[in-house]
């Protein structure tokens, strides 16, 4: 249930963000319209709109909001766009791509079955039409046309595999943090014609991609 506290402390959220951060007002829309509360554990309700990870269980996290709106911005997502996610965790980020791509356009993978189950039905209850499967990253939803965009919530060590890479079409993003632990870097690839056009946005620390 989302009461009026949790509604002003998504709207406090909101504005922090606004003033820190370079993205567009469409983004901060999609934070303002999901309710971090509902996916995150009971005991951690009270901080659900604090600026940073809180853990899921399965020594998993859901994102700072801070870095949902970064990757969610540098993807450059109009409505309509498929996107593939890789590590759906709680389904926080999933459902904040969906309020922009609109419904049946988000695809997720998780490695860890209890947590995509739990992510399935937390989604369909809150009215996100994102279709979630238990897997490997690298194999999944091979079956699909191209993807527009993709991202993803774990780092891989060595840059961003190219069984994913090779899901995104010609002029497709992919956002993704990059790097062994402690060295890890936010980087935009746009698939070209002749390779990849690697942006770099900073230091970032995220679970590593097994």
């Amino acid at each position: 249930m989302d009461t009026a506290d949790d509604e002003a402390a998504r709207q406090r959220l909101v504005a922090s963000l606004r003033e820190r951060l370079d993205v567009s007002e469409r983004t901060l829309a999609a934070i303002a319209a999901v309710p971090r509360h509902a996916f995150v554990p009971d005991r951690y309700r009270s901080r659900a709109y604090d600026d940073r990870p809180l853990p899921i269980g399965h020594e998993q996290t859901i994102s700072a909001p801070h870095m949902v709106a970064v990757i969610t911005d540098l993807l450059d997502l109009d409505s309509g766009d498929a996107v593939f996610e890789v590590g759906t965790g709680c389904g926080y980020h999933a459902a904040v791509v969906a309020e922009i791509v609109g419904p049946g356009n988000v695809y997720s993978v998780e490695r860890v079955p209890a947590l995509a189950e739990a992510a399935r039905d937390r989604l369909d209850r809150l009215g996100y039409d994102v279709t979630v499967r238990a897997g490997d990253g690298r194999d999944a939803f091979a079956a699909r046309p191209a993807f527009d965009a993709a991202y993803l919530t774990c780092a891989p060590a060595d840059g961003v595999p190219d069984r994913i890479v090779d899901r995104v079409r010609t002029g497709g993003r992919i956002v993704a943090p990059v790097g062994r632990e402690g060295a890890q870097r936010l980087v935009r690839l746009t698939v070209g014609e002749a390779g990849l056009n690697r942006e770099d946005h900073g230091g970032v620390r995220f679970v590593p991609m097994r």
